[in-house]
């Protein structure tokens, strides 16, 4: 049962709570708190003139997703998920591009994200969840014949997908992106990541990006970057993100991962790599995808010269126009 609750900026009603138009505010979602940011943080983004849209999710406590969509409905799906720990603003480069080819051009923000709800709690956050969220929302939107573009933790779900659902999508371009067993090696310094995130008084999000870029941003961009979060309190998801990878073979979601990777092995449709020359974060993780998916063997490749972890950011429309090139010999 919904609930009204007192916010820094307003008091919802029951009927608020659930409209995709209703103030920013704290509320209780049945037994989940969620976060709204205001809309008024998302006014006058450098390069991201988009009229915000929304999805509610109404068998997974009506959470709301925000999306860009932009080029003709009818038109075949380039959906293109983000990771961690930014959101669609990411793809304010590619998606005037792929929507002018031709392609409906959607990039969703990820629960947590964004203009999207974001649970109050680290512990309304976990892999499965993020998963459930997004199958609901490809397929509450009715999307077929999808063309993934995933980077990220958006591979991480994405790929998730894909192995579920191989009926759904059309091809596949992996960007600095993998599907983890456990089994991988890790990293000291992803150990260090993961300390960080949840240690740091402060998680400048607006910093982890240029970190994870060559190219320098502007103080408008990175101001963008951190329009989501007006404050600590609204970055639970960015928070446990890190947490969430499977470094463990024995974990469930290692498990679950090592379960899928023989059905996305076997993937025959198009499934290209797209990663960067500069991201240390994901380097050689290419190399395992083409070796491993049957749908790799006989499409082509590339390597994104001077992007880093965030290529979309540094090489956005080079990474469009591969994408492009892929799905329209496909057409």
């Amino acid at each position: 049962m919904l609930k009204t609750h007192t916010s820094k900026e307003s008091r919802r009603t029951n009927s608020e709570a659930t409209s995709v138009n209703a103030p920013a505010s704290l509320l209780l979602s049945r037994s989940m708190e969620v976060l709204r940011t205001p809309d008024s943080r998302f006014q006058g983004l450098p390069g991201y003139p988009y009229t915000p849209k929304y999805h509610v999710l109404r068998e997974h406590h009506e959470l709301r997703v925000h999306y860009v969509d932009e080029g003709p409905r009818n038109a075949q799906p380039v959906l293109m998920l983000h990771g961690e720990p930014s959101w669609s603003f990411l793809y304010r480069k590619m998606i005037p591009i792929i929507a002018e080819a031709g392609y409906r051009a959607i990039a969703p923000d990820l629960i947590g994200f964004g203009r999207s709800d974001k649970p109050a709690s680290q512990s309304d956050y976990s892999y499965q969840a993020h998963e459930d969220w997004l199958t609901a929302f490809v397929k509450g939107m009715g999307l077929k014949r999808i063309v993934l573009v995933c980077q990220d933790w958006g591979g991480l779900l994405g790929l998730r997908l894909v192995a579920r659902h191989p009926d759904l999508f059309s091809m596949v371009v992996a960007a600095n992106t993998f599907l983890p067993s456990g089994r991988e090696p890790v990293t000291e310094a992803f150990k260090t990541w993961q300390n960080f995130s949840q240690s740091t008084p402060e998680f400048d999000v607006g910093k982890i990006i240029q970190g994870g870029c060559r190219s320098t941003l502007s103080a408008q961009v990175l101001a963008a970057y951190n329009a989501p979060f007006p404050d600590e309190s609204y970055k639970m998801g960015a928070r446990k993100f890190p947490m969430l990878v499977p470094t463990d073979a024995e974990s469930k979601d290692a498990k679950v991962n090592q379960e899928l990777w023989s059905k996305l092995a076997g993937f025959e449709k198009p499934f290209a790599t797209a990663f960067s020359d500069g991201d240390p974060i994901t380097k050689g993780a290419d190399k395992v995808l083409r070796a491993a998916i049957v749908g790799a063997k006989e499409v082509e490749h590339t390597t994104i010269i001077g992007g880093g972890h965030f290529l979309q950011e540094d090489r956005g429309p080079e990474l469009a126009a591969f994408v492009l090139d892929l799905a329209n010999a496909e057409r």
